[in-house]
């Protein structure tokens, strides 16, 4: 499995310097389109995106990222990143490792 990150020039810069090769640069016109072809791809395992791009999304495909086991969603920055990311381990694992 492999780690995917989507979003803007800036956000995808670091991951992009760190080493991770499926990287989508996209401008607000392209998130939807490149968010699909991302969860259709099954050698994805995470998805890593900024977390105001998930609220830019529409809801059903926001739905879906929500459910979404493999490739879990991880959503960085934004509101409300410790407790997305603590519920994807949680739903991931099946464990809450904070407790």
């Amino acid at each position: 499995m492999e780690l995917a990150v989507v979003g803007s020039s800036q956000f995808v810069t670091g991951f992009r310097l760190a080493g991770i090769k499926k990287i989508f640069e996209v401008n607000d016109g392209e998130l939807e389109t490149a968010v699909k072809t991302i969860l259709g791809d099954r050698d994805i395992g995470i998805l890593v995106m900024h977390g105001d791009d998930l609220s830019k999304l529409p809801e059903m495909l926001r739905d879906s990222i929500n459910d979404s086991v493999e490739p879990t969603v991880v959503t960085l920055g934004g509101s409300g990143e410790s407790s997305n990311l603590r519920e994807k381990i949680k739903q991931s694992v099946g464990v809450d490792l904070w407790k």
